[in-house]
């Protein structure tokens, strides 16, 4: 008997230890409005999990919380716009919404929610610049530019988003290194890492720096299973000779992968219309420029159509290296070849011609070509 009550004592200790609260108020939702909250799916699809009800302009939900998680509450019916998301975690969780100012929802009380505010907080000044620049070009991001100059404004607009979002990344990275072992930090190295900001090792850092549990949590496995994946990638690529290829130059010169090759070579497949790529080209530019003279060399071949859309976007871009194109987009013989299916897509050769690596960007991909190079 003593045995069965101690056990018992011990489950409801540890159920206890993993319980949430989470206590709301709101403005604006009449009583009776049924709450929903919602944490994500296996796909990181809302997933409802619990329903409560407005009552006295305050609802509440309490329940299990095995592992910190993303986690958010709606109102049936209620067309109020966007709340933002939670940590869902053991303790008190105190919310406060106001439907006709959603920015000043105020969520606290629990560690990690505490953290998110902070790091919200020190970026503050990045969001109200963001939204001043948002104001001020509604007109010019409202349609879709008819001519040259309302492209050109467009661009000015874009770039200094862009401006804003570098700035956001780099104290993010700071924050994730000041806040080790955190929730929190998790689900910014989540971020960065999806977006090309930090790579695999970088990653790999973080979630190695966490307790089991928080490497148990969907976010962290998510950026986990992704570390896995490309090192698989990079495995399968490994000790296999780059295939030859031939294609044209701009100026119409036929040019083969073999004589291309140096110490280093890196098969680079993009498109004038890529996005990604374009944004790339200046980190590749910069390689080239300082590792060039000491064996770097680069093959570009592009899955254009339109030649004067391509050689604009070299000379745009300043890439003084090797480009060919067969000009025929997805239907390109080399990207079948090399089985592409997305751009940008890189694959890194040593003087063999051998592959020893793909997809690598940034620091990662400036550190390969430095290891195989031989220079510090």
């Amino acid at each position: 008997m003593k045995k069965t009550i101690l056990l018992s004592f011990i489950a409801l200790l540890l159920f206890s230890c993993n319980k949430y609260e989470i206590n709301g108020s709101v403005t604006g939702i009449n009583d009776g409005t049924k709450v929903i909250l919602y944490t994500q799916n296996e796909m990181g699809g809302p997933q409802p999990i619990d329903t409560s009800e407005v009552k006295d302009g305050k609802f509440e939900f309490n329940g299990k919380s095995e592992l910190p998680e993303i986690a958010q509450v709606s109102f049936d019916k209620q067309n109020i716009g966007y709340l933002p998301f939670f940590i869902l975690e053991k303790g008190t969780i105190e919310v406060t919404i106001d439907t006709k100012k959603l920015e000043n929802t105020k969520i606290e009380g629990t560690p990690n929610n505490d953290l998110y505010n902070q790091y919200n907080q020190a970026n503050k000044d990045i969001f109200e610049k963001a939204k001043k620049i948002n104001e001020e070009n509604a007109a010019i991001l409202s349609k879709a530019p008819s001519n040259d100059e309302e492209k050109a404004k467009g661009q000015a607009v874009v770039e200094q988003f862009m401006k804003l979002q570098e700035e956001m990344n780099t104290r993010s990275l700071k924050f994730i290194k000041a806040n080790p072992n955190t929730f929190v930090s998790i689900l910014l190295t989540e971020n960065l890492y999806f977006k090309g900001k930090m790579t695999d090792d970088e990653a790999k850092k973080v979630i190695d720096g966490l307790d089991t549990n928080l490497q148990k949590t969907r976010n962290a496995k998510s950026i986990s299973d992704m570390i896995k994946m490309n090192a698989s990638k990079k495995k399968k690529t490994s000790d296999k000779s780059a295939p030859d290829f031939k294609a044209k130059t701009p100026d119409g010169k036929i040019v083969s992968l073999k004589e291309s090759l140096g110490k280093v070579t890196i098969i680079d497949f993009w498109a004038s219309w890529c996005g990604p790529c374009r944004k790339e080209n200046p980190n590749v530019v910069a390689l080239y420029a300082e590792l060039h003279a000491k064996g770097l060399n680069i093959i570009g071949v592009s899955l254009d159509e339109d030649a004067s859309k391509w050689k604009e976007a070299i000379a745009k871009d300043q890439l003084t290296w090797t480009q060919v194109s067969n000009l025929k987009g997805w239907k390109d013989p080399i990207a079948t070849l090399y089985n592409v299916e997305q751009i940008p897509t890189t694959f890194i050769l040593d003087e063999k011609g051998v592959i020893v690596a793909k997809d690598l960007r940034g620091e990662e991909l400036k550190a390969k070509v430095k290891e195989l190079l031989g220079v510090k």
